[in-house]
């Protein structure tokens, strides 16, 4: 018996060790001991001595009391192990996305507080060089241009639209963990998608967006099966507004890089 006992805490031991290793949450850890605990029990039973022959009626009755101690021992045991509250789980995700929604707000607050003053300085700058080209009158004119006029290069946000489309292109990348499927810049995928490092050149701005709509829509040469089973989700029509999707499209279509074997696309709708 004692040798059976001490076997069952090595392998008990063996095994929160393992989970342990593996992050395992600490009540799956005591739960898998606990059952160590209970198979090495079960072993005790099987090589106990046999009981003395009993009449009928008392062989019933410790039939009966024997189910009826088994039965309580299982549910006053269930009873005491780590029990599942939805609430306490959405609790604890609750507590971990906050730092991250607060640093996201931050982050965006902070940039914005940036734009604002690159966008002041940039004005300065021009009122600055308006004055030296006209003196106050051209510098008056800034406040209210002609009508039809179009703003001076430099001073609007050409450059800086594009770059902030391709900004929101790439956080939609991570952010819809497109990489779980796709390889990129040699990065992610898992064979389930095709490679996209030149699907820039192979699809215009609106089809990859009407792939990332409709997956139906085209089908990835050599991706027959996967395209049949609709690998990739329709979903991400609810999950991003036109914009986003907009901006993820023309992220996708800057890639024309032809040393990668990107697949034909075969459109099928």
């Amino acid at each position: 018996m004692f040798k059976k006992l001490g076997i069952a805490l090595l392998v008990g031991g063996a095994v929160v060790t393992f989970a342990h290793s593996q992050e395992v949450p600490s009540d799956f850890q005591l739960l898998w001991a606990i059952f160590a605990m209970i198979g090495a029990l079960v072993f005790m039973l099987l090589d106990a001595k046999p009981l003395t022959t009993m009449s009928g009626g008392k062989s019933f009755l410790a039939v009966v009391a024997f189910w009826i101690f088994i039965v309580t021992v299982c549910i006053a045991g269930a009873s005491l192990l780590p029990q599942f509250d939805p609430e306490d789980e959405r609790e604890k995700i609750s507590k971990l996305l906050e730092k991250q929604r607060a640093a996201s707000q931050q982050g965006k607050a902070d940039e914005l507080i940036a734009r604002a003053k690159a966008l002041d300085e940039q004005v300065k700058a021009l009122e600055e060089r308006l004055k030296g080209l006209g003196g106050s009158q051209v510098a008056t004119a800034t406040t209210t241009p002609p009508a039809g006029d179009k703003p001076p290069a430099g001073a609007g946000g050409g450059g800086g639209a594009a770059g902030d489309v391709m900004k929101v292109g790439e956080e939609q990348w991570q952010l819809q963990e497109c990489y779980n499927c796709h390889k990129l810049r040699g990065e992610g995928g898992k064979k389930r998608g095709p490679e996209l490092d030149n699907i820039g050149t192979l699809l215009t701005v609106e089809e990859i967006q009407q792939k990332i709509v409709d997956p139906k829509s085209f089908m990835a040469e050599g991706y027959d099966k996967e395209w049949q089973k609709g690998v990739m989700p329709d979903k991400f029509k609810d999950l991003m507004d036109p914009k986003e999707m907009l901006a993820l499209a023309t992220w996708l279509g800057t890639f024309k890089n032809t040393s990668v074997n990107t697949p034909k696309p075969i459109k099928k709708k």
